[in-house]
């Protein structure tokens, strides 16, 4: 079996078109998406229709911590709420009230997904936020903690844009890269692989080239939020959140 994962999207059609081609030529047995779908700048109405086509051909789903943002009182901040507003004049409705819907986690077999942690889409699995302003990891026994009583084989998990792996038990547990909206230095789209031979998963991680350009000019064409989207995309980096979208962590 081979399964694609996919993670934060957040609204970039250009990073998701380009990750879909890939993955499509890999013929993954089964699509993951793990969730912040839309909240973002670089042309988000047709990011949601492409993650609402893959749905509908049997894509496993999970909500993200940007999903929740979609329900009543979900915005905390000012620059976030004006991001909703414009987000809900721009989109269909029904797709987001779709993507609102989506549960925590969700299982294939013996694959678990969720965004963050079992417990919240807002937290991490692999990581944990430190007040100095950076990801430090996770006490390993804090980890087993969490993990032991899952009872899958493999734990898929997004949230942090930053890809990664370990094994805990007999579970390997892998945070997928973002497809939009890099931490790392690296702007290509990120979308990860998961292969299962002989009853052992095994995990690669995959960047990929798309037209930042093209999806830097939409964002400033169509959306009062272009400076942040051209920082973002362009440097590979969270240092600038100028479009509201993001709150405290990078997510």
């Amino acid at each position: 079996m081979r399964a694609a994962v996919i993670s934060d999207v957040h609204g970039n059609a250009f990073a998701l078109e380009a990750v879909l081609r890939e993955v499509r030529r890999h013929s993954p047995d089964l699509i993951v998406n793990l969730g912040d779908q839309v909240e973002g700048s670089a042309d988000p109405a047709r990011a949601l229709m492409l993650q609402a086509e893959l749905a509908a051909a049997g894509t496993l789903e999970v909500r993200g911590n940007n999903e929740e943002k979609l329900w009543p009182g979900g915005r905390r901040s000012p620059l976030s709420m004006s991001y909703g507003a414009w987000l809900a004049a721009n989109t269909d409705p029904a797709l987001l009230a779709r993507v609102a819907a989506l549960p925590l986690t969700a299982r294939s077999g013996d694959l678990l997904a969720f965004h963050g942690t079992p417990q919240s889409a807002w937290d991490s699995l692999l990581w944990e936020w430190d007040a100095g302003g950076y990801y430090r990891a996770r006490d390993p026994r804090s980890l087993r903690a969490q993990v032991e009583p899952l009872n899958a084989a493999v734990v898929v998990c997004g949230h942090t844009h930053r890809p990664g792996v370990t094994r805990v038990g007999d579970t390997l547990v892998v945070n997928a890269g973002a497809v939009s909206d890099q931490v790392d230095g690296d702007p290509r789209a990120r979308w990860t692989q998961l292969d299962r031979v002989n009853g052992h998963w095994a995990v690669t991680f995959h960047a990929v080239p798309y037209d930042i350009d093209a999806a830097v000019t939409w964002a400033a064409t169509h959306t009062p939020f272009g400076d942040g989207e051209a920082s973002i995309l362009r440097t590979g980096t969270m240092d600038a959140r100028g479009d509201g979208v993001w709150e405290g962590p990078p997510s």
